[in-house]
């Protein structure tokens, strides 16, 4: 199983980037999905989830309104559309996807995540 993450980079306050997460070897609607980040020095959070059945989706207050998860099941993609960037959105972003379908209260925590990708870098400068 692989997990390939792609669309970081470098921009200015109030642009917006698209990540790219593409699987082989797994089937991203089988179970749930998520976007992670990770900031120089502060532990992973959850940014996004994605439900496997319902595509319900999950952000995290600071992300609300600005980014938005997507998954295209006959690319076995999913997506993270990011609007508005802040500095303080600046982190490496990973995708993590779950076998099983996660409860709500459980899609938060990574070690629920049977895999993930490499990660991509967002930049943000102010």
């Amino acid at each position: 199983v692989q997990l390939q993450a792609s669309g970081g980079g470098s921009v200015e306050t109030g642009d917006s980037l698209r990540l790219s997460c593409t699987a082989s070897g797994f089937t991203l609607s089988s179970g749930s999905t998520a976007w992670f980040r990770q900031a120089p020095g502060k532990e992973r959070e959850a940014v996004s989830c994605i439900r496997p059945n319902s595509g319900t989706t999950y952000y995290t207050e600071s992300v609300k309104g600005r980014f938005t998860i997507s998954r295209d099941n006959a690319k076995n993609m999913v997506c993270l559309q990011m609007n508005s960037l802040k500095p303080e959105d600046t982190a490496i972003y990973y995708c993590a996807a779950s076998r099983r379908r996660l409860i709500i209260s459980s899609q938060y925590d990574p070690t629920n995540y049977d895999y993930w990708g490499q990660g991509t870098l967002v930049t943000v400068s102010s």
